[in-house]
């Protein structure tokens, strides 16, 4: 993978890194819960102050509300200057995926700063990783959109990212039980996936109406995805349309 591109306001891009080493990133259900809020809270051009004991308030609204979590918990919403329009992601034990459109001046970097800053801070305050070094194996990877056929299979891509947990062979043998895949994708929940396709999951983190536009309709995102899995040799296919565009 080339450097990063030099990022243009209005512009949509992929942007990710995993773990060093591919060591896990998250290690357990609150670190998922810490990631994805703070691809919300920081998501402002404004100074962040990151609330304090986090994973109690999510635990609260977890047992509350097992099906779900929206950031509603948080307090009320402040106005807020964005740095980017996070348009899908995804969560992986040790990488992430985000698209996003950059919307302000050097957007991207202060985002990607800002989330690093706080996600890395949290992480190794909780587990004492004082002096152990890097929990990324660098900076953050991105790479440019360019076209509308590029865009939709990459957004195949992020949201068919799980299946790898579903199926660890599938890229390679196929997915024998295509029902059992969908309904795994439909129900991960460290995904924007599920938000894509009108389940309520993490709403307040993307903006949805560029996917809907290339889509037309929530129906044709889940219509797509559920396609590209049933027709397996397409959607080797649709992966190296993408190779520049991709976490392997």
């Amino acid at each position: 993978m080339p450097k990063n591109p030099q990022f243009e306001t209005g512009e949509i891009y992929h942007v990710f890194n995993r773990g060093v080493e591919k060591r896990n990133i998250y290690m357990e259900e609150n670190d998922c819960f810490r990631f994805t809020y703070s691809l919300y809270e920081c998501n402002d051009r404004n100074a962040v102050i990151m609330r304090d004991r986090i994973g109690q308030r999510i635990k609260r609204k977890k047992q509350k509300n097992v099906k779900g979590d929206t950031f509603d918990i948080f307090g009320k919403e402040r106005e807020r200057e964005f740095l980017v329009e996070v348009l899908a992601f995804t969560l992986m034990p040790n990488h992430y995926h985000l698209i996003v459109r950059q919307v302000v001046d050097d957007g991207i970097s202060l985002f990607m700063k800002k989330l690093g800053n706080a996600y890395v801070g949290y992480f190794n305050d909780k587990y004492k990783r004082r002096g152990m070094g890097s929990l990324f194996q660098g900076p953050f990877k991105a790479a440019h959109v360019k076209t509308d056929e590029q865009f939709i299979y990459l957004v195949w891509y992020v949201f068919a990212n799980p299946l790898d947990l579903f199926c660890e062979s599938w890229k390679k043998e196929g997915i024998k039980n295509t029902k059992e895949a969908v309904e795994f994708l439909e129900a991960y929940k460290w995904s924007s996936y599920p938000d894509s396709i009108g389940k309520k999951n993490f709403p307040s983190v993307t903006n949805r109406e560029v996917l809907i536009n290339n889509f037309d309709s929530v129906n044709d995102i889940k219509s797509f995805v559920e396609e590209r899995i049933f027709e397996e040799s397409k959607r080797d296919a649709s992966i190296k349309r993408i190779k520049d565009f991709v976490l392997e």
